[in-house]
């Protein structure tokens, strides 16, 4: 399964959200992380998308670890963040008993 982070925050943000990453804890080896992938737009400010893999026995404390990781960011001016859990189609039908 995959756990997937979407972060904005306006640009003017930026140089404290990289300070923060440089201190930000390190998650634990069950979580595979990719990324993060930035974007920015004219309207939309800055956005990034960060994918964890790991085992679905594991999903409430990644879920705990990655937010964890994340509240260092609390404080910057504009900063917003979402964490979803993905399944792969099997397993979302093994959920619906199908």
């Amino acid at each position: 399964m995959v756990i997937i982070s979407n972060v904005t925050y306006p640009p003017e943000s930026t140089k404290e959200i990289a300070k923060r990453y440089l201190k930000a804890p390190v998650l634990p080896a069950y979580i595979n992380k990719k990324g993060p992938y930035i974007s920015a737009g004219r309207t939309d400010g800055m956005n990034s998308i960060t994918y964890y893999e790991l085992e679905n026995n594991r999903l409430a404390e990644g879920l705990q670890a990655i937010a964890e990781s994340l509240a260092i960011y609390f404080g910057v001016p504009g900063y917003n963040y979402d964490l979803k859990p993905y399944f792969e189609l099997e397993e979302g039908l093994n959920i619906l008993g199908l």
